[in-house]
């Protein structure tokens, strides 16, 4: 019986086929990789907004209650005045009238603003914004390496949601805000101690 050697012997110059380093890697591994960077960045990306937001709106809140001390301290101290030259000089009546005069337009400058609830509103807007923002360096730091994409992914929109719902209900900082937010941002004032020790 004839036998063809090609069916037999093996060629010896057909190489054998190569073997990735450890074994065959498993379909969509670096397609896991790839998803898993991501969801990382984007965790990232809402942390970062959320600590430029928080920062913003404490600055608001440091605003508001200074313009409520500019516009309430010299309305007080005006009406205390009116009524003290009304009261001792009878020659002082005019001088009385326009002092109140002053010190009521304050006053309703001071109501109309409602600098106080404005700096209460900045304030809770602040303290909202850290907590996203914690919430998102734990889920990347801890929670990620463990998660599988489903999972992380369903956390990154929860967060994302919570971000949007806070955006929505608070006032856009001023530039103001935004350059002393800025100026605290790069003096440290979101650098925790352990961080220094921390490998990244």
């Amino acid at each position: 019986m004839d036998t063809t050697p090609a069916d037999t012997v093996p060629d010896p110059a057909s190489p054998a086929p190569e073997v990735p380093p450890g074994g065959a890697s498993a379909p969509g591994a670096d397609g896991g990789a790839s998803r898993r960077q991501a969801l990382d960045a984007e965790f990232r990306r809402l942390e970062e907004s959320a600590m430029w937001s928080a920062q913003c709106q404490f600055e608001e809140g440091k605003r508001w209650r200074a313009t409520h001390w500019a516009l309430g301290l010299p309305a007080t101290l005006l009406a205390a005045v009116a009524g003290t030259t009304a009261l001792v000089e009878s020659t002082g009546a005019t001088a009385a009238g326009i002092l109140a005069l002053l010190s009521a337009g304050l006053g309703a400058v001071l109501t109309t603003v409602n600098a106080p609830q404005r700096a209460s509103q900045a304030v809770a807007a602040a303290n909202v914004y850290l907590s996203i923002q914690t919430a998102a360096r734990q889920h990347r730091e801890i929670d990620l390496p463990g998660w599988s994409p489903a999972e992380a992914r369903e956390a990154l929109a929860a967060l994302t949601v919570r971000r949007d719902e806070q955006n929505a209900g608070v006032d856009p900082p001023s530039r103001r805000a935004y350059r002393k937010a800025r100026a605290n941002l790069d003096a440290g004032g979101q650098t925790y101690a352990v961080d220094g020790s921390v490998s990244p």
